[in-house]
């Protein structure tokens, strides 16, 4: 039988992993699990739209984490967000011609820095920055472009029915007054001479 005090001891380490544990998961989800960032280099990236993209969102190479969003500012002269970027020093090999995009996990989920690698020989370093980037896709955006797409396409084709409506009853119309033929009617003529039986005299010649 164990004794009162190494029961009450197993139970106080058991609510310690506990309190752990659970500490360890709210610092997971909030994204705060580096209190120190680690060695690195920072580049940076302006987009005309970030949409909820935060600081300490993931970067990420090809689907693999590389950094995360370190700072996010507004340029004053452009009007653009730029966004610093903190990669590991152990992905010291990005081409500088790469290009940075914010994309979406899921259809719903967060945004989060993506980093297309292209093709040349020199390397992104401190204080590089990226020259081609693309702005997060706004569903509330592509949603207002594709209503108003389908009522333009909807008043264009109420339209061409109108306009082809209008010629058949012209034709009709046409069609009617080329069957319907004009009755002529012939006026008398005023002061046309009547023509007279001529009257035969008949002479009765006496017999002498």
């Amino acid at each position: 039988m164990l004794s009162q005090r190494t029961i009450e001891s197993f139970v106080g380490l058991f609510l310690l992993a506990a309190i752990m544990a659970l500490l360890l998961l709210a610092f997971k989800v909030s994204g705060l699990t580096s209190f120190f960032k680690p060695a690195g280099y920072d580049v940076s990236a302006s987009f005309d739209d970030i949409g909820q993209l935060k600081v300490r969102s993931p970067v990420k190479v090809g689907g693999v984490l590389v950094g995360e969003v370190s700072s996010i500012v507004l340029d004053p002269s452009t009007f653009k967000a730029v966004v610093t970027l903190h990669i590991n020093s152990r992905f010291n090999e990005i081409p500088d011609d790469s290009s940075a995009g914010i994309l979406t996990a899921g259809l719903l989920g967060d945004n989060y820095v993506a980093i297309t690698p292209m093709y040349s020989q020199t390397f992104l370093k401190n204080g590089s920055e990226f020259q081609e980037t693309h702005s997060a896709m706004i569903l509330e955006k592509l949603i207002g472009q594709l209503i108003y797409k389908l009522s333009n396409s909807s008043d264009k084709a109420t339209a061409s029915t109108s306009s082809t409506e209008k010629p058949a009853e012209n034709t009709t119309a046409s069609s009617e007054n080329k069957t319907e033929k004009p009755k002529a009617t012939i006026a008398p003529v005023s002061g046309t001479p009547k023509l007279e039986k001529p009257k035969t005299e008949v002479t009765l010649h006496e017999n002498n």
